[in-house]
């Protein structure tokens, strides 16, 4: 099959991934004197931050995902390919699709991560749910819902134990964020939709084998965020490594049992490679190893950004942190850098500018830091709520998103609590 890209004289930029960094590539090249192909496995760029409100009800799929044809619209010298990238031909610079193959100039690998279960066999992390993209979050909602109307026709006490608590691994962002709306759902929703079930006997368990949660984060906004989860009912395990899971029942490393039929894991993630690459090109977290100018250690042509690419620095030696301001930022500088080895220019070297972190826990709930300002509650709330919003792709997404964050302010309610299509996690 042939992906029909016209012939040019330009150079070609091959771009694998409309995440963050891909899209900031893309728009930074936009009417320069190159041609722009960018390929992913899906037609749509998805804002993973807000993942977990599609998870619980709270967004729609399409306010947190936006159209990559329609964002090359407004790049005249860029294409779109819906394809999934197979290999990568170094010697001859093809990319292998699964609709063809593509030539390049000039590669950036901008492939995210993807969920890592450290050393668990398949037949145990199969049976625990994720939260990576916009399908993994719809099964999360449709399987917690679901359970909720089977735990309605339980007579058996244990069983509608297992049905009603959820356990979430890891005390991340993700998790904590996580903990916080579904706790906000125990408190202010759930109760309305499933009178005939006690809500006083679900258990909302989040565990973190550190000695605390948000561990990025100063102690102080850790210890904020902790009051804040336990605050909505949600059981902090600190020290606490989840070792085994069969579907209803996890066990930690003390050997304590907790039942529970939805176990979510957010406890890893590892970066998503290409294959084609030497073994040593590849280093700690399944990265890529890249220089100071975001190549691919050994190639001048191939680049990569973002959580799939390790730079390897005194200042950062295990490699910048896995967050989207990362990608933005080599991407731009990708980009430019591009453009200067076309005009045999020197590319300038990568310096992150760490705007700060923050995580929401539920309703007038957050914790945020930046340039040594802490800062927690309210105020914080609203600006998380803010920045989320601004980094939204598209106007149309800005729009619903605040909207809907409105309707469920005022309200206290989450309308989106639809099972649009079964799903059962078990696999035998």
């Amino acid at each position: 099959m042939d992906l029909k890209i016209p012939l040019t004289q330009k150079k070609r930029v091959v771009i694998i991934g409309g995440g963050f960094g891909g899209i900031e590539i893309a728009k930074t090249l936009r009417n320069k004197d190159v041609q722009i192909v960018l390929l992913d496995k899906h037609n749509y760029h998805c804002f993973q931050p807000l993942l977990y409100q599609v998870a619980t009800g709270g967004l729609e799929p399409d306010s947190i995902a936006y159209p990559l044809r329609k964002l090359m619209q407004k790049i005249p010298n860029g294409l779109f390919r819906l394809a999934e990238v197979r290999n990568i031909d170094l010697k001859n610079q093809k990319v292998h699709t699964d609709i063809g193959d593509l030539k390049y100039d000039y590669l950036v690998i901008a492939t995210g991560s993807m969920t890592n279960f450290f050393k668990f066999p398949k037949e145990v992390y199969s049976k625990m749910m994720q939260m990576k993209d916009i399908p993994q979050a719809l099964n999360l909602r449709s399987f917690i819902l679901e359970n909720f109307e089977e735990a309605l026709l339980t007579s058996d006490e244990n069983t509608k134990e297992e049905l009603i608590n959820i356990s979430i691994v890891g005390g991340g962002p993700t998790g904590v964020e996580l903990a916080g709306a579904l706790g906000e759902m125990k408190k202010n929703i759930l109760p309305k939709d499933y009178p005939e079930i006690d809500f006083r006997k679900m258990q909302i368990h989040l565990f973190e084998s550190s000695d605390r949660i948000l561990g990025t984060m100063h102690p102080e906004n850790s210890a904020k965020a902790l009051k804040y989860l336990k605050n909505f009912g949600v059981n902090v395990w600190l020290n606490t490594m989840v070792t085994d899971y069969n579907g209803d029942e996890l066990t930690a490393q003390d050997g304590m049992k907790i039942k529970s039929n939805t176990l979510i894991w957010t406890a890893g993630v590892k970066g998503n490679t290409v294959e084609g690459f030497a073994p040593d090109c590849i280093v700690g977290g399944n990265r890529f190893l890249v220089n100071e100018h975001c190549q691919i250690k050994g190639f001048d042509n191939i680049f990569a950004i973002g959580d799939v690419a390790a730079m390897v620095t005194e200042e950062s030696p295990k490699g910048h942190p896995m967050v989207a301001p990362v990608a933005i930022q080599q991407g731009e500088m990708v980009a430019k850098n591009i453009l200067a080895l076309i005009d045999k220019k020197e590319p300038q070297k990568f310096r992150y500018f760490d705007k700060g972190s923050m995580a929401t826990v539920g309703r007038n709930k957050a914790v945020m830091e930046s340039n040594g300002i802490k800062m927690g509650g309210f105020i914080a709330w609203l600006a998380w709520l803010f920045v989320h919003v601004m980094s939204l792709v598209g106007f149309r997404n800005k729009i619903s998103v605040t909207v809907g964050w409105l309707y469920n302010y005022f309200t206290y309610d989450r309308t989106l609590r639809l099972i649009i299509r079964p799903y059962k996690n078990k696999e035998d």
